[in-house]
């Protein structure tokens, strides 16, 4: 299995997310090479703000694992995690994020100036994905423009 897989399992939950009217971020959670918890943005749905597609996969993971801490889990993410979804990370103690598109106005780097926000033993991989993951957002606000 390999990033672009998974990457891709998360840009379907992205797409799930944009048939509904949502911002089209979408996260997997994967241990051992196994999906252990999806999630897409649900902010407008919940009437939410903290329905984050992180936000959900974490708790669908912490849930399914019965913990509080993932250091051997990898989560998949459309797009840079803001500040919020950051903290959380951080705090999970996720081993590795792998980030398809940068998130020039919201994401954590934009807020922070700081590019590593997350545990000091998380790996981060960025732009798998990259194009696609770009066009979705794009064509989702475009949409509405």
């Amino acid at each position: 299995m390999t990033d672009e897989y998974f990457m891709q399992m998360a840009y379907r939950e992205a797409q799930k997310a944009f048939e509904e009217g949502e911002v089209p971020v979408g996260a997997i959670v994967v241990m051992n090479d196994k999906i252990i918890a999806r999630g897409y943005n649900q902010v407008e749905k919940l009437n939410d703000p903290t329905a984050h597609a992180e936000i959900i996969a974490l708790t669908s993971a912490f849930n399914y694992i019965g913990a509080k801490y993932l250091p051997e889990a990898t989560l998949y993410v459309t797009v840079e995690p803001c500040l919020m979804c950051a903290g959380a990370l951080y705090w999970a103690k996720v081993g590795r994020i792998v980030w398809g598109a940068d998130d020039e106005k919201n994401g954590h780097k934009r807020i922070t100036g700081v590019n590593f926000p997350f545990h000091p033993k998380t790996v981060i991989t960025t732009g798998t994905m990259k194009q696609e993951c770009s066009e979705l957002m794009k064509s989702f606000f475009k949409a509405r423009r």
